[in-house]
């Protein structure tokens, strides 16, 4: 498979590459799927072109500023790139340090990708020189909180990362430089 030209990084099975306009109808759908409105939040995405304003004011923007963004994760299979979800870097207010984050399709979940994004985006973060990476989950995400563990990170309280909103847990991990 050739190299898609806003790739960020690769896996064994996956492409993470920039977020761009065309990708407006993965994230209505994602936006609007209960398990990402119950764990991340409702952000109001009804139609494509609130998503592809979501894009812009979100990924697009964040990347312009800040150098990493959240990413379109893509199954490599068959020849073919097929978007099955998000994963990447997020530089928050409420937040000290930056923050890891993904979301996955329903279809897509439970067969490893949110792991082999996330991992590849904590060794992103370290060869970018980020020195601690955090994460937000709800409490009851259980494998959210799974997945943050087995990279490697550890619980380091509650916080309040949206006023008016209930506490989110927070795990952090610090990032040696790789040299």
């Amino acid at each position: 498979m050739t190299r898609h030209p806003l790739e960020v990084l690769r896996t064994e099975r996956l492409r993470l590459r920039l977020v761009e306009p065309g990708d407006a109808a993965v994230f209505l759908e994602l936006f609007n799927d209960p398990a990402f409105i119950e764990h991340i939040g409702d952000r109001g995405v009804r139609t494509l072109e609130a998503a592809a304003k979501s894009i812009e004011d979100g990924p697009v923007a964040m990347q312009r500023t800040r150098g990493h963004s959240m990413y379109m994760v893509e199954l490599l299979a068959q020849g073919a790139a097929v978007p099955v979800g998000l994963s990447g870097l997020i530089k928050r207010d409420a937040l000290e340090d930056v923050d890891l984050g993904y979301a996955f399709l329903p279809r897509h979940r439970g067969q490893g990708y949110a792991f082999e994004a996330a991992r590849a985006v904590v060794a992103h973060a370290r060869a970018l020189g980020i020195p601690r990476l955090v994460a937000i989950t709800t409490p009851g995400n259980a494998a959210s909180i799974a997945l943050l563990l087995r990279l490697g990170m550890c619980f380091q309280g509650t916080r309040v990362v949206v006023p008016g909103e209930p506490e989110l847990n927070l795990y952090g991990m610090d990032l040696p430089y790789a040299r």
